[in-house]
């Protein structure tokens, strides 16, 4: 019962994040121009990418764990036998995925009917409203959802609410959680689990989990979301076996804004030190929101010279009203050049932060190149024997 939180996981296919009313607010076309974002999670993946490239954003997509409905339907009708002969008192519903895939698993067994009378006079408890949505597709109803649409609050909702000695049912999803049902289990006797599906590892071939760590650590990205906490999970077990664990960290620290959609995606990130921001209310619409005010806001720090104000957004440079693309290597050396704000870089400085170990030609070629794409003459000014600095007014 690893937490994932409302829109965390797996949900049903159909209308994009963003509810209606959330599309239409502060959207343009352009707003993430130039913009590069990481997206990690798997099941609708689709709409949240939709979201960030009708704004303008480039998205690199590697979903560092897949949602798999189990081989075998087997243990999941099994665990339907033993939850309709048990009869719960309660039942803890954690996503409407599961549910749907649970009634759907036992309708196909002939066993929908009776699963719905069993839990006909349940107390059914949800983490959130769309696991609420799903109980109501079922033609039940739930007696109430837990404070925080966590499934830590949703136990607590049980142990503060009822009283002790019940059979206790409840949806797994992807990864089981012992903790909390080590909770349930010391105050009531029987506790009833069915796994409707499971989170699995990309298979061996996939790379894109390995390019996703290659662009935050060479920082070609801008923006990385989670999801989920198994995601986040996932992707530092990724780095670790890659040896890049510390410097995929350092990078997410440092160079890449992190976005999670609550606090429990967020928590193994804190725990290593990321801070990652978060929207008021763990929805994907707050999400993408929260995404793009504040990549606009890293934008809006933009400087003034003689060829009007500069700003950097992403991959794109613009200057006055230019619009200017950069390549990798391009962007590598005005960013560092940029984000010194008319303070002297040193070569050392530049160098450090192309790849690999660049020798004086290589340096000398890619500050020849950006200053012939930016086609603004003194913008990237040489300082003698020192270094090269943006040429701010007023400075």
């Amino acid at each position: 019962m690893n937490d994932v939180l409302a829109g965390d996981g797996p949900a049903h296919s159909g209308a994009p994040f963003e509810e209606p009313g959330e599309r239409v607010l502060g959207f343009r076309p352009d707003q993430l121009e130039g913009f590069r974002i990481g997206v990690t999670s798997d099941r609708r993946a689709g709409d949240l990418i939709d979201a960030f490239e009708r704004r303008g954003a480039s998205v690199l997509h590697a979903p560092t764990l897949h949602i798999a409905n189990a081989h075998r339907d087997d243990p999941v009708i099994e665990a339907t036998h033993d939850i309709i002969a048990a009869r719960p008192d309660v039942l803890l519903a954690t996503t409407a995925y599961g549910v749907r895939r649970w009634f759907e698993v036992a309708d196909a067994a002939g066993l929908g009917d009776d699963l719905v009378d069993a839990l006909s006079n349940t107390s059914i408890l949800v983490r959130g409203p769309k696991a609420r949505g799903g109980i109501r597709a079922a033609g039940l109803d739930d007696v109430g959802m837990s404070r925080e649409e966590t499934t830590p609050s949703l136990v607590d909702k049980v142990l503060e609410e009822f009283p002790s000695g019940l059979t206790v049912a409840v949806q797994l999803h992807g990864m089981t959680d012992a903790p909390q049902l080590d909770r349930l289990r010391a105050v009531h006797p029987r506790v009833l689990t069915v796994a409707p599906y499971q989170w699995r590892e990309p298979d061996e071939g996939d790379t894109r989990v390995a390019r996703l760590i290659d662009a935050v650590c060479s920082a070609q990205l801008d923006a990385v979301t989670f999801t989920s906490a198994p995601a986040v999970d996932a992707l530092l077990a990724t780095a670790a076996t890659l040896g890049r664990e510390r410097e995929l960290i350092a990078a997410l620290r440092d160079s890449v804004l992190v976005a999670a959609v609550g606090p429990v995606t967020a928590a193994p990130l804190v725990d290593v030190g990321i801070s990652p921001i978060q929207p008021d209310r763990f929805r994907m619409g707050a999400l993408i929101r929260l995404v793009c005010e504040e990549l606009e806001r890293s934008a809006a720090g933009g400087l003034e010279t003689a060829h009007g104000r500069v700003q950097l957004r992403g991959t794109v440079v613009r200057i006055g009203g230019r619009r200017v693309p950069l390549t990798p290597t391009q962007l590598a050396v005005f960013r560092t050049i940029f984000l010194a704000r008319g303070a002297v870089v040193s070569r050392d400085d530049l160098a450090r932060a192309l790849p690999g170990n660049p020798d004086d030609h290589v340096l000398d070629m890619a500050l020849s190149r950006l200053r012939t794409a930016l086609d603004a003459p003194g913008l990237v000014a040489t300082v003698v024997k020192r270094g090269y600095r943006i040429a701010v007014l007023d400075d």
